[in-house]
């Protein structure tokens, strides 16, 4: 199943926390919703990259677990970027200082805060413009570094803050650079 977009605009205004109760309510599908209001409704992502994007996490989560310097977050967590938009990366992480300086209620929530890290692993129904227009969504809100693996192309588009996106043939590793000191994300369980 391909991406639905539905625009509520000028019907009806969902607040944040309406959103978010429809979001609980529809459980089963990945719900997004962009700066301009309009719901993305996604189906669940499909066992193989459901498997690579869990891998992901994981490797990010032991890393964070060694290193302690922030949270690590999967695919169905959702954040309100400073934009107005709510998204769920596939992968995440934010700098321990920021999320602890949220409250218990908004952590509880969709927080209010773009991650410091984000990947997107494309799925074989995902689009690439689409994607890569979240991507760069993701970076004008403040993610330091983010990572669009490609499995198809086999490429993987870094986006880095202030910087232009860096596209990357066929890597064996990815670096998280000064962001994600010494972590290093092996490819080759995920092409």
């Amino acid at each position: 199943m391909d991406a639905l977009t539905i625009s509520l605009e000028s019907v009806i205004d969902l607040t944040d926390e309406q959103f978010f109760q429809f979001c609980h309510k529809n459980s089963d599908l990945r719900i997004e919703r962009n700066a301009q209001g309009d719901i993305t409704i996604m189906a669940p992502e499909g066992s193989a990259t459901g498997m690579r994007s869990a891998s992901i996490t994981i490797d990010l989560g032991v890393w964070n677990r060694k290193t302690k310097l922030g949270f690590t977050f999967g695919s169905s967590t959702g954040f309100k970027l400073p934009n107005g938009s709510d998204r769920s990366p596939d992968a995440s992480w934010i700098l321990k200082e920021r999320w602890e300086a949220l409250t218990t209620e908004q952590q509880a929530k969709f927080a209010p805060i773009c991650p410091d890290f984000v990947i997107e692993l494309m799925s074989p129904s995902d689009n690439l413009k689409v994607t890569q227009a979240k991507m760069q969504e993701y970076q004008d809100n403040g993610t330091r570094l983010g990572w669009l693996i490609n499995r198809k192309d086999r490429e993987v588009e870094v986006y880095r803050i202030g910087k232009l996106k860096e596209v990357l043939q066929n890597p064996s590793s990815l670096s998280g650079e000064n962001v994600l000191p010494d972590f290093v994300l092996s490819l080759t369980e995920i092409w």
